[in-house]
């Protein structure tokens, strides 16, 4: 089940919280006004205006042999890859403004309700997903974050229009409690990552229509993914972050942990586990 949210005060009802208990996720509607999700939309499209941006677009996977590119000229990822951790980029316009809405207070007061205690930032990425572009396959976000006790938080922000025909995200409900998964290997024609978390027998996956402005939020062993592009014409851009509770005391060394002052902390440990959430596929593959 989706819940949808009357307000954007950032508070929610006894009975959404535990409809997010039991589903793992739950949908805000219009948390980000028209103007924020332009802004959000044209300072990145700007900044990739000419390709990818080195330092900052994820073009390039390590083999036995070294780095390679990981797509194919023609496939549509080579020219839109995601950005990752843009907001460890202030020398850049969207590291300002990536760092902005990872902190924003709005957030903040919802990670609050859902997690029980105070929430801290570890993550930001921004994903174009032009037409014709590839998926990416089921997973589990704690997968790659690795925090101990407890789990991660992503707050999923639709930039555009967001259904089944552009690939919009899909979660499986009640896998809130599910065990981290070793993952499979996904098919590489349909999804550009290469971790495939199978739907547990007898559940079945939710694609909730969002509108730009909406923000899904959902915890880190709820399954979640998105099938290919399949529009002629229109992107599916999402701004993504992610989130660990205050109680965190280890994480994957990819991450650093931010509080909501922007204050860098340096108290929660590291491990060597976890990756950047989502592995490529080594070898350039053509779009489906």
């Amino acid at each position: 089940m989706v819940t949808t949210l009357a307000t954007t005060s950032g508070y929610l009802t006894d009975r959404q919280l535990e409809e997010f208990k039991r589903d793992g996720f739950v949908v805000v509607r219009g948390l980000f006004s028209p103007d924020e999700v332009q802004l959000i939309r044209d300072t990145f499209m700007d900044m990739n205006k000419n390709g990818p941006v080195p330092g900052l677009s994820e073009i390039k996977r390590k083999n036995v042999e070294g780095e390679v590119n990981a797509y194919d000229p023609s496939d549509p990822l080579s020219f839109y890859p995601r950005m990752m951790h843009p907001h460890n980029h202030p020398d850049k316009p969207v590291g300002p403004l990536a760092m902005r809405y990872m902190l924003d207070s709005r957030i903040r007061q919802i990670l609050t309700k859902l997690m029980g205690e105070e929430p801290y930032a570890a993550q930001s990425m921004f994903y174009f997903k032009p037409p014709g572009s590839r998926g990416q396959d089921f997973h589990q976000d704690n997968y790659y974050l690795r925090v101990k006790p407890g789990t991660c938080m992503a707050a999923w922000t639709a930039l555009d229009h967001c259904d089944e025909e552009n690939g919009g995200m899909m979660c499986v409900p009640e896998t809130a409690d599910y065990e981290i998964q070793c993952p499979e290997k996904s098919d590489p024609k349909l999804y550009f990552t290469t971790e495939h978390v199978p739907i547990p027998e007898g559940k079945t996956a939710v694609l909730p229509i969002l509108e730009p402005g909406d923000v899904l939020f959902f915890n880190g062993s709820t399954i979640h993914g998105s099938g290919p592009n399949r529009s002629k014409t229109r992107f599916r851009r999402s701004f993504i972050c992610h989130y660990v509770p205050q109680s965190t005391t280890e994480l994957s060394h990819h991450y650093q942990v931010y509080d909501f002052n922007g204050r860098l902390l340096s108290h929660i440990r590291h491990n060597q586990d976890g990756g950047p959430c989502g592995n490529l596929h080594q070898e350039p593959t053509a779009p489906h």
